[in-house]
């Protein structure tokens, strides 16, 4: 890995959806093997130049997810390298059967996209907001599930899928609007958490994904003005965790917070969760959202109103310092 950290909170210009679909277009032109599938949404997702540099190779299904799950796999099957993307409420609950069956089951890899993360959704509302689709791919045998930051991360994970032969993969991100995180030209390694600041004095770890790895960051400057000092880590690849590094920041600071963008329950916080049980039992608070549905409104206010802030991450810092 060569990761450049930028630690500006400042909003990017460009869109991720960008960074996904600059990226394919250039893998598809480098692999005739790769093939993209979508229902309906390459406006929404800036792929509409797969469709016309490489009509034989990008589809459109339209609005009919488990049909183009099925296609997906069946070009699988042909040893295409296949993208498919929707929203990820219907990149995941839509098409779910289609995906475990048809490719999972059947041996076969299918790279999955779902935008519109979580409370990234918006104005789209709670029937398109997915807080649990990270859960529905985490338990399909030999899937890979990720979460990148922002811009750098998701191209730099984009170039690695094609080179994934084995097992489904989900990546789940978000379109437009996010904080830059990383410097442009930074690699990453799918497997391995990014530890973005450590010392030997943390008292306690902050393991971040997505949207959340910035308030972490935040959290970090705030807690140091205090003199609590605190390791913070960018767990973008959920499966397979990087268990190793859960264990060491767990025997090296004695307690751990999970901050997600996702349903505690059956997330980050969760596979986190289990390696610790497994391996280190040490005491853990969950920062996400908290076992709810989701609903209309401004991004800014459904991170306030799920508990998705700095200020959530510090007070979840301190409860966890407090029971070690």
């Amino acid at each position: 890995m060569d990761v450049k950290v930028i630690g500006k909170h400042e909003k990017d210009a460009r869109a991720c959806r960008d960074a996904l679909a600059l990226t394919l277009d250039e893998l598809m032109a480098q692999d005739k093997r790769i093939c993209y599938v979508d229902c309906d949404l390459m406006s929404c997702v800036n792929t509409k130049r797969l469709r016309e540099h490489y009509p034989e190779r990008a589809f459109e299904a339209g609005i009919a997810e488990g049909n183009a799950a099925g296609v997906a796999a069946g070009l699988a099957a042909t040893g295409k390298k296949v993208f498919f993307h929707s929203f990820g409420t219907f990149s995941s609950r839509r098409c779910y059967d289609q995906i475990y069956m048809s490719a999972a089951y059947a041996g076969l890899t299918v790279h999955v996209l779902g935008s519109d993360a979580g409370v990234s959704a918006a104005f789209n509302g709670g029937t398109h907001m997915p807080l649990e689709d990270g859960a529905m791919y985490l338990s399909i045998p030999e899937s890979t599930v990720l979460d990148p930051a922002d811009y750098a991360q998701l191209e730099s994970i984009t170039r690695q899928l094609p080179g994934i032969e084995h097992g489904v993969t989900y990546t789940r991100f978000v379109r437009k609007g996010v904080i830059q995180v990383y410097e442009d030209g930074s690699t990453f390694e799918i497997g391995k958490g990014v530890v973005l600041h450590e010392s030997a004095a943390d008292q306690a770890t902050v393991i971040a994904s997505g949207i959340l790895v910035d308030e972490a960051l935040k959290a970090w400057e705030a807690l140091a003005a205090e003199g609590i000092a605190v390791r913070v880590i960018d767990m973008f690849t959920w499966k397979p965790l990087d268990e190793d590094l859960v264990e060491k920041a767990a025997r090296e600071t004695g307690a751990i917070v999970t901050a997600e963008n996702h349903n505690v329950t059956c997330g980050l916080g969760s596979v986190v969760a289990n390696c610790l049980a497994r391996r280190c039992p040490t005491v853990q608070e969950f920062v996400g959202v908290q076992d709810r549905f989701g609903q209309v409104g401004p991004q800014d206010f459904l991170m306030d109103e799920y508990g998705l802030r700095t200020a959530d991450i510090i007070c979840a810092v301190k409860r966890v310092i407090a029971r070690k």
